[in-house]
């Protein structure tokens, strides 16, 4: 069984026993528009929450793509370098940016659930 958390920064994680898969939420890939370039952390790499790990460009504009929890990067979306737009047509499904190994479970409890991020665009609008 997998949890979904939602950030302020729009990135969304799901999490499946100590794994948790990052992406950008729908309304971030709306924002930025086509997305043309990403840039992935190498599998591996030691990263803390709030990191900048990612950068992802569009036509509009170029990201950093943020760590939501501390964890060991240990596999990244190599079909969403080869193919961006997946970014905008499945943001929150095959347009993941990597996976992280969570470093502390305890990490998840800042992040926000589905109504909580729904509150909080509510909030930003």
């Amino acid at each position: 069984m997998s949890q979904k958390y939602f950030t302020r920064d729009h990135e969304w994680l799901e999490v499946a026993g100590d794994v948790a898969t990052i992406g950008i939420t729908a309304h971030a890939a709306g924002a930025l528009g086509d997305l043309v370039y990403v840039e992935l952390p190498e599998p591996g790499r030691d990263v803390s929450a709030g990191e900048a790990v990612a950068v992802v460009e569009s036509v509009k504009a170029a990201s950093d793509v943020f760590a939501p929890v501390a964890g060991k990067v240990v596999e990244v979306n190599a079909a969403l370098v080869d193919d961006p737009a997946l970014g905008n047509s499945e943001p929150e499904g095959g347009g993941w940016f990597f996976k992280l190994r969570l470093a502390e479970a305890a990490d998840l409890t800042g992040l926000l659930d589905d109504a909580g991020y729904e509150a909080f665009l509510g909030e930003s609008a």
